[in-house]
């Protein structure tokens, strides 16, 4: 134990050094010719916020160190005080206006306060904020049909929850129930969720407490970029199959993954021809397929509403949450009629899920997203935006690889192409200059070196470019 916090001791004032060093490197190259490129500048936008009156952000930090859990960290060195929003821009105590990629972790798809979306919260909370679904209200139920309405197949049984991790819990569970087997497969490199069962099939020792978590098997991550297999999908798909044969009864409860790994992968797309015979596989062995469409969902990829159309399956469960209600506390799991009725064997009952007023907002998401084609705009800003970053990536030695599809995209930073270093510390220098710039980026994956691009869907060409510009003049001064 001692010798554990020796070396967290000597990591911390490591990279404490790193950074000054990139800092002082950057304020030396900006005055060195050649180097004064004009800074990028955001794009105009009609709206000012009212003036901020509350504490300032060293009082609010002062009193999340005193109050909140010790395990809430923030993003930048010097943390931003966000108390405004609006479309895809977020502002600060100050009155400045920073572009939001990130977009709460791909949560936020029609953007920041929109007006139908915040008047279908305002109206349902002046009629009724909260009942029980032991009563009926038409809140509920409208939303159920119309988002069963944008699933394939059977899919038209929903269960409504309050996040993502819990509705995985449920879909984990419905499956066991269902089949009457414990195993089920999850990928190496996901991320699930962080209750008992989900950091179970969560797989990045980043998130796992030491607590028991039994039943699950983490099959070899499809990872086009770091996986063994590169992009052989088939290749990929048979070590679920050994899984099977060698660490179970021969038959399974389901299998769970991402279309594109999100928090865990850093916007992993799965290679080509992985899912169609994974599903055939755990098929075989009397499983479930369940598609965790919680960052993917809702428009994002651009190219389909739900991640695992790009595949060309159809699970039998498929669990939702973030954009399903542009930022209000809401999770779905939408499944068959013969699959939803296991949970008739006994009660099961959730007191907050269904809420009126967060299906009410969700109802106004969906409507949203039809009436202004936020899906469509994820695909054309979307590829528009890859393909300039694809750009800067041959301009750019440390990028070593940009991924992803619609405004899902990820960008990973290395200190060596070949061995694919790395590069953590020039991640943080970059997000915190681009940061300085007006721009707003998320970072993941397991080594905490890739960008995750996943702004609201209302994301235009312009801002796109900006973002590309902030981060060429950040790297072009490393």
């Amino acid at each position: 134990m001692q010798g554990s916090g020796i070396r967290r001791a000597f990591l911390a004032k490591y990279l404490l050094h790193q950074r000054r060093a990139f800092s002082q490197l950057a304020e030396k190259l900006s005055s060195v010719p050649g180097n004064d490129a004009p800074i990028p500048k955001i794009p105009p936008f009609d709206y000012s916020p009212p003036p901020y009156t509350g504490p300032s952000a060293a009082e609010i930090m002062q009193k999340r160190k005193e109050y909140l859990s010790p395990s809430m960290f923030c993003f930048y060195d010097k943390p931003i005080n966000v108390v405004d929003g609006k479309m895809q821009y977020l502002f600060d105590e100050n009155g400045r206006r920073y572009l939001d990629a990130f977009g709460g972790i791909a949560t936020v798809c029609c953007g920041h306060c929109h007006p139908d979306v915040v008047k279908a919260i305002v109206n349902q909370t002046n009629r009724l904020q909260h009942s029980t679904i032991l009563y009926l209200n038409p809140a509920i139920a409208d939303f159920a049909e119309a988002l069963a309405s944008k699933l394939p197949g059977d899919l038209k049984v929903v269960f409504f929850t309050n996040s993502g991790t819990e509705a995985n819990e449920l879909a984990m569970m419905m499956a066991r129930q269902y089949t009457g087997c414990q195993d089920i497969v999850s990928l190496r490199n996901a991320y699930h969720g962080n209750a008992a069962g989900t950091m179970g099939a969560t797989a990045q020792s980043n998130w796992k407490f030491n607590i028991v978590q039994s039943g699950v098997h983490h099959a070899l991550n499809p990872d086009p970029y770091r996986g063994v297999f590169g992009s052989d999908g088939e290749m990929y798909a048979k070590d679920v199959q050994d899984l099977i044969n060698f660490g179970t009864s021969g038959h399974v409860a389901g299998f769970m993954s991402e279309a594109i790994q999100g928090v865990g992968g850093g916007i992993i797309e799965l290679a080509p021809g992985y899912l169609p015979a994974v599903y055939r596989t755990i098929k075989k062995a009397g499983g479930l397929c369940i598609a965790d469409e919680v960052q993917a969902g809702f428009a994002r990829t651009g190219g389909h509403f739900w991640g695992f159309e790009s595949h060309g399956v159809v699970p039998d469960i498929v669990t939702m949450a973030k954009g399903i209600g542009n930022g209000i506390p809401l999770g779905a799991v939408v499944t068959t009629p013969e699959i939803a009725r296991v949970l008739t064997r006994r009660s099961y009952f959730n007191t907050f899920g269904g809420n009126p007023v967060c299906t009410a907002a969700g109802h106004a998401v969906l409507r949203v997203i039809e009436r202004e084609n936020l899906q469509q705009n994820a695909h054309v800003v979307g590829s528009y935006l890859k393909e300039r970053l694809m750009g800067l990536k041959d301009k750019h030695e440390i990028i070593g690889d940009v991924r992803g599809r619609g405004l899902m995209l990820g960008i990973e930073l290395v200190t060596d192409r070949q061995l694919k270093t790395p590069a953590k510390i020039e991640t943080l220098h970059v997000m915190d200059q681009m940061k300085e710039m007006g721009v707003l980026i998320g970072k993941g994956g397991f080594y905490g070196n890739v960008f995750r691009i996943t702004p609201p869907l209302c994301f235009t060409k312009e801002d796109a470019d900006f973002l590309v510009d902030a981060m060429d003049y950040t790297m072009s001064k490393m």
